[in-house]
């Protein structure tokens, strides 16, 4: 590959949507050729120092990341940094390359073969979360690196006009020296959708394309770049034409933007008065922000099990509690849905809680419900937060993945013990508060009408309702043709789900993805979908649409999409749909 062809077109991962246009920024990637040294016996106690002033010196630039990104982003991004000093806090890192230094190998060596030797363990780890984490240790070999070698590296802050940032990776270091009004765009040669480069482009609201594998090795500093964030494109050297086509597609957007923008305030109301509800879902506290400028009436799935995540140990009932509590407070007065933790016991082993292996089918083992249910200490440390915030907002609380309604009054036995136990020693919190549970499990779709029945709201979670239906891996690249949103059956299960908890009295919700998706907007509308709960920046595009149509005929499209038999011929109507411009 050569710059000077024209048009160089590299696919990745589409980790934050947009589209910018502008010049390369190179962040290189510093590469060190590391040589082993047999340091004299009468030199290894200068070695040691040395090795030490380049720890503390490591650590106090950590640190002062850690307050950037807090001043910056919030506390939630800052425990990115967090992790960074934990790693460099490691007993048995430290011992090891201690001992390599006593027995006489240089510093540089010693710290690179020991953590070389942990970044290769994580290789073996399935889980793309997890995996993802080795870059920390790998960032924080660098820091020492960069330190025991004194070598200064190229920084965000050198950027002074308009520019996309290309790099192999973005470490939090990197990230806290964004000028932010001439960061345009990311595009780097790792990272997945759990990536640094990903959380901080979202949280930036700027394109982001990751997993490119080798955009810093092609990409010329000052040459002209494309990046596609919608599509996961980066395109290198574009021609004039290309360059044209894209301006216009940004004029596009940017007008589409401009009239969104004009629905915040407005009700998500068809044009004959039926009215819904727009939700938000979110990880942290800090995403909160982003919900309120996009017009949410509320927050339909705050995803608890964010809270385990970049730590070293388990939550606290008052790290609960201090999370759904500022939530609460900032979102008043609309309600807050938090959903009980959704992990496996996996993810419990890495915080030292549990001792257990990977299971062959994780998505389909200890998670969600069924781990509270085994483990409730878990369960109960979470719920004495979850009630104790709902003395400070409107809380709700939503089981994930009931299969049965055994699961769902064994859980709610142990939510009575612990209103209880608060009771006993005078601690406030809302005595009514409204239990829920997610659909996402075929038997639970099935039996709706029996747990309406004992819930005060339902919440479809497509994600895993369509996964579980059709028996369809949506990661396993040779099956995810067959994960289909619109295929008749998941659409007739939605459909009895939504009655069922009519019949039972209740609002019926959707928080998966399809929620978020405009395409469906209007048959879940006439299906009778009462809160559609999406990300934030989704929220305008989803409340045009239903704003556009009246509720009768919404209801007579998903009348007439029920009855096909296969998705030819609903692919047929929702065509026509959009035909006529209703998203």
């Amino acid at each position: 590959m050569h710059l000077t062809k024209k048009n160089i077109i590299l696919k990745g991962v589409a980790a934050s949507p947009g589209i910018a246009i502008g010049k390369v920024f190179l962040l290189e990637d510093d590469e060190y050729f590391l040589i082993h040294k047999e340091i004299p016996k009468n030199e290894r106690a200068g070695e040691l120092k040395r090795l030490d002033e380049a720890i503390e010196k490591t650590r106090a630039e950590l640190k002062t990341t850690y307050q950037k990104i807090n001043s910056l982003l919030g506390e939630n991004y800052a425990k990115i940094a967090d992790v960074h000093l934990m790693i460099l806090d490691d007993p048995v890192m430290k011992k090891d390359v201690v001992k390599m230094v006593e027995d006489g190998v240089n510093a540089e060596y010693a710290v690179f073969k020991v953590l070389d030797k942990i970044i290769r363990s994580f290789d073996a780890i399935e889980d793309d979360y997890f995996r993802e984490r080795k870059q920390d240790i790998q960032d924080v070999t660098k820091k020492i690196l960069e330190n025991l070698l004194g070598k200064e590296k190229r920084t965000l802050s050198n950027i002074d006009n308009e520019s996309i940032v290309v790099s192999h990776n973005l470490t939090p270091a990197d990230t806290v020296a964004i000028r932010e009004k001439f960061v345009k765009a990311f595009a780097t040669d790792i990272g997945g959708k759990t990536s640094h480069t990903a959380i901080v482009a979202q949280s930036l609201e700027i394109p982001a394309v990751v997993g490119l594998r080798s955009i810093s090795a092609n990409a010329l500093s000052g040459g002209v770049i494309i990046v596609d964030g919608n599509q996961g494109l980066v395109i290198l050297n574009p021609t004039e034409e290309t360059i044209a086509n894209y301006k216009k597609e940004l004029d596009i957007q940017a007008a589409k933007s401009k009239e969104l923008a004009k629905l915040k305030d407005l009700p998500a109301e068809t044009t004959d008065k039926h009215t819904v509800q727009l939700l938000a879902n979110i990880d942290n506290p800090d995403e909160v922000k982003s919900v309120i400028n996009n017009g949410a009436s509320g927050i339909g799935l705050y995803r608890s099990e964010f809270m385990f995540f970049n730590r070293s140990t388990m939550p606290s009932e008052k790290d609960h509690y201090q999370s759904y509590m500022e939530v609460a407070k900032m979102m008043m007065p609309h309600s807050v849905i938090v959903r009980s933790i959704d992990l496996g016991g996996d993810k419990l082993t890495n915080l030292g809680f549990l001792n257990m292996k990977r299971e062959q089918n994780p998505f389909m083992g200890l998670r969600a419900i069924r781990l509270c249910l085994k483990y409730p200490e878990i369960f109960i440390d979470q719920l004495r937060g979850i009630l104790r915030a709902s003395a400070e907002g409107k809380i709700k609380l939503m089981y994930p993945m009931i299969s049965g309604l055994e699961e769902l009054r064994e859980a709610n036995k142990i939510l009575e013990k612990v209103k209880k136990s608060l009771h006993s020693e005078n601690i406030k919190f809302d005595e009514n508060i409204e239990v829920g549970a997610m659909i996402e499990v075929p038997s639970a779709a099935i039996i709706a009408d029996v747990l309406s029945k004992e819930l005060d709201f339902i919440s479809i979670g497509t994600n895993d309702l369509i996964q579980y239906t059709l028996a369809v891996d949506r990661v396993n690249e040779n099956v995810t043709h067959l994960y289909e949103p619109s295929h008749p059956a998941i659409l007739r299960l939605i459909k009895r789900i939504i009655d069922a908890g009519h019949d039972s009295g209740i609002d019926v919700g959707m928080c998966g993805e399809m929620a978020g998706d405009p395409y469906y907007a209007i048959l879940l509308l006439g299906m009778g979908l009462d809160e559609f709960s999406v990300s934030p920046a989704q929220i305008p595009k989803i409340k045009k649409v239903i704003r556009s149509i009246s509720y009768e005929d919404a209801k007579e499209a998903a009348d007439q999409i029920l009855k096909c038999k296969d998705k030819e011929s609903i692919t047929k109507i929702m065509k026509k749909l959009k035909s006529k411009e209703m998203y």
